[in-house]
């Protein structure tokens, strides 16, 4: 199917691992180019330099997005270097455990990790947005909806992103800008692999959460999270906006008495 994505431009927030690398490569494999914002550079640097060989075009910049000039400047530097902006992905964040006990100024901190710089990216890029008839996509997770424990500051920016979600679909329906969530569950990541490995029995603990999931009792992978934000992009999902779509096998809504094999309830009789 062609997604009609060549020659257009994702930007594109923490695209240099784990889901962020996965939505940049399918980007970059439907022809698209990219400009990727990160913190860090090693990673974002090597695909650039991976994908200039192949003779495609995708930027990386710098930048520490708790920071508003460096959203400024990002938006600006995609806008220099490609001339328009037809997606904005909004993806980056943490999952910083701010709790309860942690006190008011971790609390807004840890929003501007997770929410201040969604708000911020959309606010510079709207005009170029506006000028494509653009699409905006953001990234939440599954703690919106269910909580964690422990994480306030996160579940808070969570279910912000959720909220402007609505609100931006609304705002920008005249606009011909549409704007959609995809929010991940229990995603497969280098990240997540490194943190069953501190279990003491890594393949009981991979399997315990797998029980959970309905569909196919496995973990949700990278690319399923990427597949879904490029359709939504795409000129094939023109007429979808102010959605939330869990990419996450029913985990986040089904009933656990009839997901979790050990405890499962047989109300058949």
């Amino acid at each position: 199917m062609d997604l009609g994505l060549d020659g257009k431009v994702a930007l594109i927030t923490g695209g240099s691992k784990g889901i962020g690398e996965a939505i940049t490569r399918t980007f970059l494999a439907e022809g698209a180019h990219v400009a990727n914002v990160n913190r860090s550079t090693t990673e974002g640097e090597a695909l650039a330099a991976e994908y200039a060989a192949k003779g495609q075009r995708c930027k990386f910049i710098q930048g520490d997005l708790t920071r508003m000039e460096d959203c400024q400047r990002a938006v600006q530097t995609t806008l220099d270097e490609f001339g328009q902006i037809d997606t904005l992905v909004n993806n980056a964040g943490v999952n910083d455990g701010v709790s309860l006990t942690d006190g008011p100024q971790a609390f807004l901190e840890s929003l501007q990790r997770n929410l201040v710089h969604y708000y911020a990216m959309v606010h510079y890029a709207l005009d170029a947005l506006k000028s494509s008839s653009g699409a905006i996509i953001n990234i939440s997770s599954k703690v919106a909806a269910t909580g964690q424990g422990g994480t306030s500051g996160y579940a808070a920016s969570k279910g912000g992103i959720n909220g402007m979600t609505r609100e931006w679909a609304l705002d920008l329906a005249a606009d011909n800008i549409r704007v959609n969530t995809v929010v991940p569950a229990e995603t497969w990541t280098p990240l997540y692999a490194a943190l069953i490995d501190q279990s003491s029995d890594p393949t009981a603990a991979r399997r315990q959460i797998e029980d959970l999931i309905p569909l196919g009792k496995r973990f949700t992978t990278a690319q399923e999270i990427a597949d879904m934000v490029v359709f939504l992009s795409s000129q094939r999902s023109l007429h979808t906006t102010g959605q939330i779509h869990y990419v996450d096998g029913g985990y986040t809504h089904l009933d656990r008495k009839y997901t979790s094999g050990s405890n499962r309830i047989d109300l058949s009789k």
